[in-house]
């Protein structure tokens, strides 16, 4: 079977090693970067091949406020005279 994407395995390791040294947080799937490590070459190749394969699909980002990702929250004034 060949794959729909040539993606090298060494460009998904470096890029896990971005995540790493950036201290990445948590996905949106809640797991830690110290879970992903427990089976860390499993999960580098099961990335790898479905993103070679064209099965790969990322869940939905977080949902985020916008003002809240501005650093300010929205406040409506009124005057009430």
């Amino acid at each position: 079977m060949t794959k729909s994407y040539h993606i090298p395995k060494k460009l998904i390791w470096e890029d896990y090693q971005c995540v790493k040294a950036n201290a990445g947080a948590a996905g949106i799937d809640g797991e830690s970067i110290e879970e992903f490590e427990r089976c860390l070459s499993n999960n580098l190749y099961k990335f790898w091949n479905r993103m070679c394969s064209g099965s790969y699909f990322p869940p939905p980002i977080k949902g985020a406020d916008p003002q809240e990702i501005r650093g300010r929250a929205h406040v409506r004034h009124t005057d009430s005279c």
